[in-house]
């Protein structure tokens, strides 16, 4: 049965590396749902967050394929309750549909969305939630006329305390004790 996965991969910097990462799921014609890339909480290292929907031997196999990569420090795959994870999203709207007091004012109040920009023509909004509450609001600005609409890939933090530096460090230690 599909579930939603999220994938860390912790990688060193390479150039080309996101490309080698996205062709293994590729191949096996699977869908990635999101992706983001940024440094992780250790120098040097890169964090690859990778949402799909799959069945779990076939993440299993993914994940090793995965770790087989020279540049892969290490790569884990989480269900939904296993991690705290967030979107951002950012709304471009007719700044006039927010000043003349109208529903579209009332809208994003109700959605706790931020004002980042106010222009003469334009209002950029933001939005940090899951996806579906992104889309929500997103669906009720729509009548109102939204300019511009982008959404980030999910950035998710396990909840099991597990470091990313621990993990370096029981593998230091495997390769010491072989």
């Amino acid at each position: 049965m599909k579930k939603r996965y999220t994938i860390s991969i912790f990688t060193e910097d390479q150039v080309g590396l996101l490309n080698r990462v996205t062709i293994i799921f590729t191949r096996r014609k699977i869908n990635i749902e999101s992706i983001a890339a940024s440094e992780s909480e250790v120098e040097n290292v890169h964090r690859y967050t990778i949402v799909i929907s799959e069945n779990e031997d076939l993440v299993k196999k993914v994940v090793l394929q995965l770790e087989k990569q020279v540049e892969i420090i290490k790569a884990v795959y989480h269900l939904e309750e296993d991690i705290v994870y967030q979107e951002i999203a950012l709304y471009k709207v007719p700044t006039n549909v927010l000043t003349s007091g109208n529903e579209a004012e009332k809208i994003v109040r109700a959605h706790y969305a931020r004002v980042l920009s106010v222009e003469s023509n334009f209002t950029v909004l933001e939005k940090t939630g899951h996806k579906e509450e992104t889309q929500a609001l997103f669906n009720e600005l729509e009548p109102f006329g939204i300019l511009e609409f982008v959404r980030s890939g999910r950035i998710a933090i396990t909840k099991p305390m597990k470091t990313l530096t621990s993990i370096v460090e029981e593998m230091e230690n495997q390769i010491k004790e072989n």
